[in-house]
Parts: C-alpha cells; structure tokens; sequence
C-alpha cells in the first residue's frame, strides 16, 4: 500500500515516516510507512503488521488516501487491539 503522493491531511507533524521492522520468522529487515498496515516479507513471504499508530487511525482523509479496503482493515485491528488492552486490564 502507498499512500497518495499530496496527502490531503498530512502535517510536518503528522507526515508519514518509515520504520524498520524485523521479521520473526527469517530476520529480513522490512520497511514500512507509518500508514501501512502491513507489509510482506521479501525474505520469506510472512506478512509483517505495522502495530504503531497510523495516520488512518485519526485522519480525515484517510479512507480517501489508503482506499476503504484499507481503512477498514485498520478499523478493525484498533478495534481488536482495544479488546485486547481491555481484557488484559481485568484480568
């Protein structure tokens, strides 16, 4: 996923960046924007999720920029992580 070249909503502040993540099963290093939600490995194939905030998390213009397959995709795994934070804050 690339997001548009003249993001709509990005700030000096808020412009995406790249992070380096490595890969758990091959330790390939894998660059990502901070607004995609995942990435494949070149080394192995394994999908590599972005687990930082991204811009689609509170842009206006985010379903614009990434494409509602996307967005959506990343709705759903804030919505997952939430679960997540508040089943391991009970228990």
């Amino acid at each position: 996923m690339k997001i548009i070249d003249d993001c709509p909503g990005a700030t000096p502040l808020k412009r995406p960046t790249i992070i380096f993540k490595t890969c758990p099963r091959c330790g390939e290093e894998v660059e990502l924007f901070t607004s995609d939600v995942k990435m494949t490995c070149e080394g192995c194939g394994l999908i590599i999720y972005n687990d930082t905030m991204s811009c689609v998390e509170y842009c206006e213009y985010a379903k614009e920029c990434v494409g509602e397959e996307i967005y959506n995709d990343v709705q759903e795994m804030i919505k997952k992580k939430k679960e997540q934070e508040t089943i391991r804050k009970a228990g």
